[in-house]
């Protein structure tokens, strides 16, 4: 008898691929993968494709191709990508081809990579944070929370999965150490002394393998994951071990934040102050000890920098 199908979007970015390698690297190989990539060419389609996932094409943006992807599947690990085209109400009609897209297919589980829509803890009206794109505090957390109706409309059998910021964007989303003229190592967040849910990317795809593993039992369910929960001091002091000079911690206001004036500079800083001001509830939802139940060897950051530390750049400031 074939094995179920999971059908992975964004098999070729961080949570997605991490989902891929934790299928194929099951030693039981419980699920048949597939992979789905608006590049089936692509070296990491490829390498997909050899270690022995079934590489389709298909593009978010166009159902008759998302539901071609999802034909046939047991299960779907669904995950849309702000930072691509940077607005939530595309983000939102993503979300909603592919509920829709579920539903028609007949796919008994689901995972939505969501996050907490911040409108449910202080209105977008301005008084804490700017409004953004007219109607959001945190537009690329805000819908993916706003698009949970999509999935209950559709009657699809899901579990919402809550990642937390992985330190993979220390290499490459530009959040490492900057090094400023007087030669010294800066990190920047506007999170204050809160601690922040901080994982690896792989370990979410481990955690999505597992509640595909675990079946019905966690449809419907939401799940937060987390590897450690940080604060920017702590950041700082073991990556100042790693990189061997120390690394000084600048707790930035919000706002001054939001005024450095690079791309998504006001969706990182509203999105921060969100994790800052709402710290125990942000932190309740992705519980350590539920995340290690699930995945007993879920990394820490010292864990992680071990692989990764040699990898993170040291940018200059401008």
């Amino acid at each position: 008898m074939s094995k179920p199908v999971i059908t992975v979007f964004g098999a070729t970015g961080a949570q997605g691929g991490g989902l891929v390698r934790a299928l194929l690297g099951d030693k039981d190989r419980h699920f048949a993968v597939r992979a789905v990539t608006r590049k089936p060419d692509s070296a990491a389609a490829r390498a997909m494709a050899h270690a022995g996932a079934q590489v389709v094409l298909a593009d978010i943006d166009d159902a008759a191709s998302v539901q071609r992807a999802l034909e046939g599947a047991y299960g779907a690990f669904l995950v849309t990508n702000f930072w691509e085209h940077m607005s939530a109400e595309k983000e939102l009609a993503q979300a909603h081809t592919l509920a829709a897209a579920a539903a028609q297919a007949g796919i008994h589980h689901a995972i939505w990579s969501t996050r907490e829509d911040t409108r449910q803890y202080l209105p977008a009206d301005g008084s804490r944070m700017p409004v953004l794109q007219k109607r959001f505090n945190v537009p690329q957390f805000d819908a993916k929370g706003e698009a949970h109706r999509f999935f209950a409309q559709q009657r699809v059998p899901v579990t919402y999965l809550y990642p937390s910021c992985y330190w993979e964007n220390l290499i490459r989303f530009g959040m490492g150490p900057l090094r400023r003229w007087n030669g010294a190592l800066e990190l920047i967040f506007p999170f204050g002394a809160a601690r922040i849910p901080w994982m690896a990317a792989d370990d979410i795809g481990i955690a999505a393998r597992e509640i595909f593993l675990r079946g019905d039992a966690l449809v419907y369910e939401s799940i937060g994951v987390a590897g450690e929960f940080l604060t920017g001091f702590d950041l700082a002091r073991q990556l100042s071990t790693v990189l061997g000079e120390e690394v000084v911690y600048n707790a930035m206001s919000p706002d001054a934040f939001r005024a450095l004036g690079f791309p998504g500079a006001r969706e990182l800083g509203n999105m921060f102050q969100f994790k800052r001001d709402f710290e125990a509830e942000y932190c309740a939802r992705r519980d350590l000890k539920r995340s290690r139940a699930l995945h007993p060897d879920i990394a820490d950051f010292s864990t992680w920098l071990e692989t990764h530390g040699s990898r993170i750049p040291v940018a200059l400031a401008a």
